[in-house]
């Protein structure tokens, strides 16, 4: 019988390895590294950059000579001519090469291109603050999903002390020293216990499953874990460091570091462009254009069309009234150029807000870790004592239970601003752009 007990432990422990071994263990970078590979917003954005891109090189083409081929092959019918009263049907080839290229438009092209580039520019700034705010996302979504395991850890010890409660009460009334009314009370307060750890293992489902969103995981089952440690919960205050700027320095870093700063810079930029190449329309352009044509025909039509044909010109073309609708352009770029300006303006009052938000937040977690530290530290004290107390029938079950639950309250509270610190971290480097 011990043997068959030891090789079914033994085949329990492998099956547990390897179920271990099939589940990823990932950290927090490694999360944020696959969000960045899975996540379809992210792959949004690098496209909508890749686009950007392409138009600028449609814009500076502007600046590269216009080449065009165009060929012709039918028939032709002739009727008769002065002095001759032959009538001709006859094939004809015709093949014509033309080439353009502009010298000079006063910034047209110039102003269009260096437009399409600042716009390409904003496109990269915008999809850069998107892999900012992803991985912001995903430290959220992880420090979360710690969160609700340690609170798990910390709703079992509510129901191991429950159940020890209940066990002792039905002791104490089997001899007599306790009434019936402190059993009662036991079970409902494991009962209650009981629920709130099945509150707690159902909040962790959810954070994996934000975690899930966030990164990108497409399975339909959880196929991974992310990598815990054991928490020194009379230590926690002691491990947090200090941010390592003072709110002016955040500003200042978020001022030059936000990347929604530098892509509203550089729609200004674009709006100036486009302002260069719509004034651009009140002059004229100058361009080098030439043709070239080819043409084959039968006998009869040889002597009355040339074979080949050329010319090359230098032209001057500008458009001297279109209805206003140049003046209109320019008044509204000038208008899309002023919006430019108020929009970084707009922007750098939003982040300074965020940034100043997110740094108080900081502090205000920080302190709170260490206020909830000493809780717990004078709460468990507490609930010791009402133990000894109750043992020795210096007071009843009810100071027992608030000292029982406060040590716990104090407990998930110290778990939950521990976590919600490195969450505030995560939100100050994204608001500063780090």
């Amino acid at each position: 019988m011990s043997m068959k007990k030891t090789i079914f432990t033994t085949i329990s422990m492998v099956a547990m390895a390897f179920t271990l071994q099939a589940q990823e263990l990932y950290s927090v970078d490694a999360l944020v590294v696959k969000s960045l590979e899975n996540s379809p917003d992210i792959e949004i954005s690098r496209l909508e950059y890749e686009a950007s891109l392409k138009r600028y090189d449609t814009a500076f083409s502007g600046y590269l000579p216009e080449v065009n081929l165009h060929s012709e092959a039918g028939l032709i019918h002739q009727s008769e001519t002065f002095g001759s009263n032959q009538e001709i049907d006859d094939t004809l080839l015709k093949g014509q090469l033309s080439l353009k290229q502009i010298i000079y438009d006063f910034g047209k092209t110039g102003g269009s291109s260096d437009a399409q580039f600042y716009s390409a520019k904003s496109y990269k700034m915008q999809d850069m603050q998107n892999i900012s705010d992803k991985k912001r996302d995903v430290k959220s979504a992880y420090y979360t999903v710690l969160k609700a395991i340690a609170l798990i850890n910390v709703q079992k010890e509510n129901v191991k002390l429950n159940e020890s409660q209940l066990y002792r009460s039905q002791k104490y009334f089997e001899a007599g020293i306790r009434t019936k009314i402190d059993v009662s009370d036991a079970e409902v307060g494991l009962i209650q216990a009981k629920l709130d750890l099945k509150k707690a293992e159902y909040e962790l489902k959810l954070s994996y499953a934000q975690l899930d969103s966030v990164v990108g995981f497409t399975a339909l089952e959880q196929e991974y874990s992310v990598y815990t440690k054991e928490l020194d919960l009379k230590t926690l205050y002691e491990s947090l460091s200090l941010y390592p700027f003072n709110l002016k320095e955040s500003i200042i870093y978020a001022y030059e570091h936000r990347y929604e700063i530098k892509r509203e810079e550089s729609l200004i930029s674009a709006a100036q462009s486009k302002q260069e190449s719509v004034s651009s329309e009140y002059y004229p352009e100058f361009y080098f254009s030439a043709n070239y044509l080819y043409q084959s025909a039968d006998q009869e039509l040889q002597n009355l069309i040339p074979k080949t044909q050329w010319n090359a010109n230098l032209n001057f073309d500008w458009n001297l009234y279109q209805g206003g609708a140049t003046s209109a352009k320019s008044q509204e770029s000038t208008i899309n150029q002023n919006i430019a300006t108020e929009k970084l303006l707009n922007t750098k009052l939003l982040i300074k807000k965020i940034t100043t938000n997110a740094y108080i937040n900081v502090n205000r977690t920080k302190d709170t870790v260490q206020l909830a530290q000493n809780l717990l530290r004078v709460s468990n004290e507490k609930f010791d004592q009402a133990s000894k107390r109750y043992e020795h029938g210096l007071s009843d079950y009810i100071e027992l239970q608030e000292s029982r639950q406060g040590y716990i309250n104090a407990k998930s509270t110290l778990v939950i601003d521990y976590y919600d610190y490195y969450i505030a971290i995560a939100d100050l480097d994204n608001a500063i752009g780090k």
